[in-house]
């Protein structure tokens, strides 16, 4: 299929980016060409974000107050609970670092694309997730460095300066907002160059690779062994079942059609890697990020795997509709 080729080549990058860096990281001079080049090349995503998200389709979508609001509870409540909880794993079977990372990767907003992309497989409520995932990722400009603030500092052992928020801010706000104000210059040049999603690609691998260089200067891979891996696989997937089965049961539980638990279900259950990359490296500046940034790698994976599977499987029960005459 399409998507599991696509899926395929980005993991590759991904994956690929990590290795050259444990093997090769920046060294000296390249760091800060490394670091500059990573700040831009972030501000260039987030306008480009900006850029494509329709006010209109924004205020339109909001009238579904009830699906959003699932969604966001999903993400915003549920979620940092959950991730709050999975202290007691710590340290018999998370090292604190891996434990850090999972508490982060639960404060983080949803995805937008492969949300959109899997809940159209689907033939769900594709206007209802581009509002929510849209929603997710512009309240978590400030929604997850706060909880990173509260949860991280007490349960996470992690020191977060409060001007961090003010550098999300600065980074990745800004630039969001001159994309949304430039629309009427840039939004139909930016449409017509569906290939700039490659640049969404290339931004995290570039985070990725430089997340690694540094955990490899902080001796990252001498913090944990095979043994921390496996556990920290265990629970990405059982954390990751858990909300997949749980979304779909609280969507039909408070009554919402077919279309709209799917747009709950593939909305509120996944974290986003290109928001949580940049966003850890500003948060987390001065520290290593590598572990930090390891579990939301892995979980991202499996939840492409396991999305696109279920996308596949939601878009059987519903024959196609008859080409117009």
């Amino acid at each position: 299929m399409g998507w599991l080729k696509r899926l395929d080549r980005f993991l590759l990058a991904i994956v690929s980016a990590a290795v050259i860096a444990s093997l090769l990281p920046a060294q000296g001079a390249a760091v800060t060409v490394l670091d500059w080049l990573t700040k831009v090349a972030v501000a260039v995503l987030f306008f480009v974000y900006g850029v494509r998200l329709k006010p209109e389709q924004a205020i339109a979508g909001l009238k579904h107050w009830r699906l959003h609001l699932t969604i966001l509870s999903l993400t915003y409540l549920l979620f940092p609970l959950i991730g709050w909880g999975l202290q007691v794993l710590s340290p018999w079977l998370l090292s604190p670092a891996l434990y850090a990372g999972v508490l982060y990767l639960t404060l983080l907003p949803s995805t937008v694309q492969s949300s959109i992309n899997f809940t159209s497989i689907a033939k769900g409520n594709v206007a209802g997730a581009i509002v929510s995932a849209s929603a997710s990722n512009m309240l978590g400009v400030f929604v997850t460095p706060l909880l990173c603030w509260a949860l991280m500092t007490t349960s996470g052992g992690i020191a977060i300066d409060p001007s961090s928020i003010l550098d999300i801010v600065g980074q990745l706000l800004v630039p969001f907002v001159l994309g949304q104000f430039s629309r009427r210059w840039t939004a139909d040049w930016v449409a017509a160059h569906p290939r700039l999603k490659l640049f969404d690609q290339g931004v995290v691998v570039l985070v990725v690779y430089s997340a690694f260089s540094a955990g490899m200067r902080e001796h990252m891979w001498q913090q944990v062994n095979a043994t921390d891996l496996l556990g920290l696989l265990a629970v990405c997937l059982v954390l990751l079942a858990v909300m997949l089965w749980f979304s779909h049961w609280l969507a039909k539980r408070l009554g919402f059609n077919r279309a709209d638990v799917i747009a709950i279900q593939f909305c509120g259950t996944k974290k986003s890697l290109a928001t949580g990359l940049p966003m850890a490296n500003v948060l987390f500046a001065g520290s290593p990020v590598g572990l930090l940034v390891l579990p939301l790698m892995v979980f991202h994976q499996a939840q492409l795997m396991a999305c696109g599977s279920l996308a596949s499987r939601y878009a059987k029960e519903v024959p196609d509709e008859p080409a117009a005459a």
